[in-house]
């Protein structure tokens, strides 16, 4: 799935290229990032070298919330060149902290991209109330600052909207579509610029019951540990038809699983 991310920072650097760059970094001494449910930190580090790359005189300050400890650790690892402020919180705690402490911090952008199924900030997948998370992190936005979202489709949206009971029945409790994202949007009255990817998957290898790289895509795709022992035969073969046939193409005898996403971009 790394054409996910490589997409995504893509899509990343147009914007910085499209973007007048007076405008994003107009005036400042330095810029302020929010990194919200970062893992490990691997694109976050891609997305912070693109940013300093385009404005190099300007220093860069990135706060990163992520829940585990353990990715916040392996982050420590690979963050060099900006400044780093840690914050080892879910999302609904960073809320409640920022807003006990009352001055609140305010960013430039605010992003965050997980490979695979987790997108759209992350962590909205966990939450109950998808307008005031996006209301939240959006009031955390500096004049000019942007709020950076990425949300699934294509294949995405088929297998998690007809398994929506059995695939939620675990760590992740909602799938929020790119169309509920933007329907929240305009209900919030916020402007956005909504950009679409369609890139592909091999996943030839989810339909071959001994093969570990499938199993392990079959983990990535449904956020659950032991695919084979999550559902019942008749579940696991529903799904496996569907991806095979309804959220996939075959080409020479692979099958590529439409791995669609909608790059967003919301305005202050």
């Amino acid at each position: 799935m790394a054409a996910d991310e490589g997409s995504f920072v893509e899509s990343f650097r147009v914007f910085l290229e499209l973007s007048d760059k007076r405008r994003i970094g107009a005036d400042k001494s330095s810029l302020s990032v929010l990194g919200v449910g970062s893992g490990g930190g691997e694109l976050d580090i891609q997305m912070l070298s693109l940013l300093q790359s385009t404005l190099p005189a300007v220093p860069i300050t990135a706060d990163i919330m992520e829940g585990s400890s353990k990715l916040t650790d392996n982050f420590k690892v690979i963050a060099v060149q900006c400044t780093f402020d840690w914050h080892t919180l879910n999302s609904e705690d960073y809320a409640k902290q920022v807003i006990a402490k009352g001055d609140v911090k305010k960013f430039d952008f605010i992003f965050r991209y997980e490979k695979g199924l987790f997108a759209v900030l992350k962590v909205l997948y966990y939450v109950d109330d998808l307008e005031r998370t996006i209301k939240f992190y959006h009031s955390l936005l500096k004049p000019n600052g942007r709020l950076i979202c990425s949300c699934k489709k294509g294949g995405w949206d088929t297998l998690w909207k007809a398994y929506e009971k059995e695939l939620h029945d675990g760590p992740v409790t909602h799938f929020y579509s790119s169309a509920e994202v933007v329907a929240c949007l305009k209900n919030l009255g916020l402007k956005y610029e909504q950009h679409t990817f369609f890139p592909s998957c091999d996943i030839t290898e989810c339909f071959n019951p001994s093969s570990g790289t499938g199993k392990q895509l079959l983990y990535f795709m449904t956020s659950q540990e032991d695919f084979y022992q999550s559902f019942t035969p008749e579940i696991r073969a529903g799904m496996l038809d569907l991806l095979r046939n309804k959220c996939s193409t075959e080409k020479d005898g692979r099958v590529f699983f439409n791995d669609g996403f909608s790059c967003i971009l919301v305005d202050p």
